[in-house]
C-alpha cells in the first residue's frame, strides 16, 4: 500500500525468496499504481512512506500484448520492468529484465533472418543454412530451371526481331542496359520491402510511395539515357525507344518486386529461393518485350 512506511516494506521482504526482486510493485487494491526499485528501497530512510519514493503510473502491458511490442514499451519507458495487467486492469505480475533480454534476442534473430534471408524467422533461416545438399538442390534448382526457361524465351523473342536487329545493330546495343536497369530498380525495391517486413510494416503501407518512386526514377533514367544516346549516336528514334523502355521497365520492376515477396509470404513459402529468380525472370521478359514494342512503334 502507498501509505506504508519503507521500514515496514523492508521488514516484510527480509528473509523471503522471490522470483523477481528488482522492483517492488505498489498496489492500490488490485491495481498497480507505482514501482520502487530495490536500490531506491534500500537507499530510503525508515520514516519515509512508500508513495514518497515510488515511481507512479508504472509502464503496463496487457496479458495478450505481443512480446516485441512489450519490449518496445519497456525501452520507450526506460523502465527496469513491465507490469502485466488483466482485462480489468488488475495486477497479474511483472516482466523482469532477464525475461525481456531473451525476448530481444529472439526478435533480433528474426529481424536479421528476414532482412538477410527473406525468411519468416530465425528457426527457418537456421534450417535453410544447415540442410543437406539434396535439400538445397530441391529448394533451389527448380527456380533456377524456371529462370533458364525464361532465358530461352528471351532468346526466342530476340530471334523474332532478327531482321530488325540486322538492319540496325544499334538497337541490340541497348538490350543489356535495359535489362540491367530493370533488375537494379527491382532489387532496391525488394530490399526496402524485406526490411519493412522485418519491422512489421506491411506492403500496403509503402505501396504508393514505392510506385511513385519507381515512376520518378524511370523518368529520370529515361531522360538521362535519351540525352546520352542522342549526343553519342545521334539516332533520335532509337534513343526515344530506349528512353520509353527504360521508363516502363523501371516502373514495372517496382510492381514485380513488391508483388512477389508479398505473394510468397502470403502462401507461407520462403521467398529466399523463389522470389529473387522469379522476379528477375519476369523483369527481364517484360523489359525485353517493352523495348521491342517501343522499337516497333517508334523506329520501324
Amino acid at each position: 500500500m502507498r501509505e506504508e512506511l519503507v521500514s515496514d516494506v523492508r521488514s516484510r521482504l527480509a528473509g523471503k525468496r522471490f522470483d523477481v526482486a528488482d522492483h517492488v510493485v505498489v498496489l492500490d487494491g488490485s491495481d498497480a499504481v507505482g514501482l520502487i526499485s530495490l536500490e531506491g528501497l534500500l537507499a530510503s530512510t525508515d520514516g519515509q512512506r512508500v508513495d514518497e519514493i515510488m515511481v507512479p503510473d508504472p509502464p503496463t502491458v496487457a496479458e495478450d500484448t505481443d512480446q516485441e511490442l512489450a519490449a518496445h514499451r519497456m525501452i520507450e519507458a526506460g523502465a527496469g520492468c513491465l507490469v502485466v495487467a488483466g482485462s480489468a486492469g488488475q495486477f497479474r505480475g511483472v516482466i523482469s529484465p532477464e525475461s525481456m533480454l531473451a525476448v530481444l534476442l529472439t526478435e533480433h534473430e528474426e529481424d536479421l533472418a528476414r532482412i538477410g534471408g527473406y525468411t519468416a524467422g530465425s528457426a527457418q533461416s537456421r534450417r535453410a543454412a544447415e540442410e543437406t545438399v539434396a535439400r538445397r538442390l530441391w529448394h533451389r534448382l527448380p527456380w533456377l530451371i524456371v529462370g533458364l526457361l525464361g532465358a530461352m524465351v528471351s532468346a526466342l523473342i530476340m530471334g523474332a526481331f532478327e531482321e530488325t536487329l540486322e538492319s540496325n545493330v544499334l538497337i541490340a546495343l541497348f538490350v543489356p542496359a535495359i535489362v540491367y536497369m530493370a533488375g537494379a530498380v527491382g532489387s532496391q525495391t525488394q530490399t526496402v520491402l524485406i526490411r519493412a517486413f522485418a519491422v512489421g510494416v506491411t506492403t500496403r503501407s509503402i505501396l504508393a510511395r514505392e510506385l511513385i518512386t519507381g515512376v520518378l526514377m524511370g523518368i529520370v533514367i529515361g531522360l538521362s539515357f535519351l540525352a546520352f544516346s542522342l549526343v553519342v549516336w545521334g539516332d533520335a528514334e532509337v534513343a526515344l525507344a530506349v528512353a520509353v523502355a527504360l521508363f516502363a521497365s523501371a516502373a514495372v520492376a517496382v510492381v514485380v518486386a513488391l508483388a512477389l515477396p508479398s505473394f510468397f509470404q502470403r502462401l507461407g513459402l520462403d521467398p529466399a529461393f523463389g522470389s529473387g529468380p522469379l522476379a528477375t525472370l519476369i523483369q527481364d521478359l517484360l523489359s525485353i518485350g517493352t523495348y521491342f514494342a517501343a522499337v516497333i512503334l517508334i523506329v520501324s
